[in-house]
């Protein structure tokens, strides 16, 4: 079969596995398949051998990155991240940090123990609360909805001659529209 135009390399498939599938293949094999500069010497030299694994032919180095790209995303923040060499600052604090846990040994561990049960304590304080309040809200809203629907329920009260004075009215209307 070979290539078509709208589908170029996954014609080969023919009308199996549907348009979607095939347009997505295309664009994985466009990654794949295309030259990859090397991270050692920088030419556009880089084939992919197999998942996860590139050669570059200039220099012959051999390299693992992603599936189907030498680098991958993570890949290239963290190498942003040693490069500037962001991480290097918080680590010599967590050094200092552990050294001087170190010196106090137990108890600390113990004070930050204590801590954190505190506030677990209180956020299941809080929790329980607003479970009651909201309780509550429910509970006052079904009330109120009751009262209404009993004011609903209950005929007017309407004397004898109110009552024939509205059904004469209703009377005078029809007679009109007819």
């Amino acid at each position: 079969m070979g290539e078509t135009k709208k589908v170029k390399s996954t014609g080969r498939y023919g009308p199996r596995y549907g348009v979607g599938i095939r347009k997505r293949l295309l664009k994985v094999e466009k990654i794949q398949k295309k030259k990859q500069t090397c991270p050692k010497c920088g030419k556009p030299t880089v084939i992919r051998v197999s998942p996860g694994i590139f050669k570059c032919k200039k220099c012959d180095e051999t390299f693992a990155g992603g599936s189907y790209t030498p680098t991958t995303m993570t890949g290239r923040i963290v190498g942003k991240m040693v490069s500037q060499k962001k991480f290097l600052s918080n680590l010599s604090e967590l050094i200092s940090s552990k050294e001087e846990a170190g010196k106090e040994g137990e108890e600390s561990e113990k004070e930050i123990l204590e801590e954190v049960s505190e506030e677990k304590t209180v956020k299941e304080k809080e929790k329980k609360e607003q479970e009651k309040k909201s309780k509550k809200t429910k509970e006052e809203n079904k009330e109120s909805l009751e009262d209404s629907d009993s004011e609903k329920k209950k005929p007017k009260k309407v004397s004898e001659k109110e009552a024939i004075e509205e059904n004469m009215k209703e009377e005078k209307i029809e007679k009109k529209k007819e």
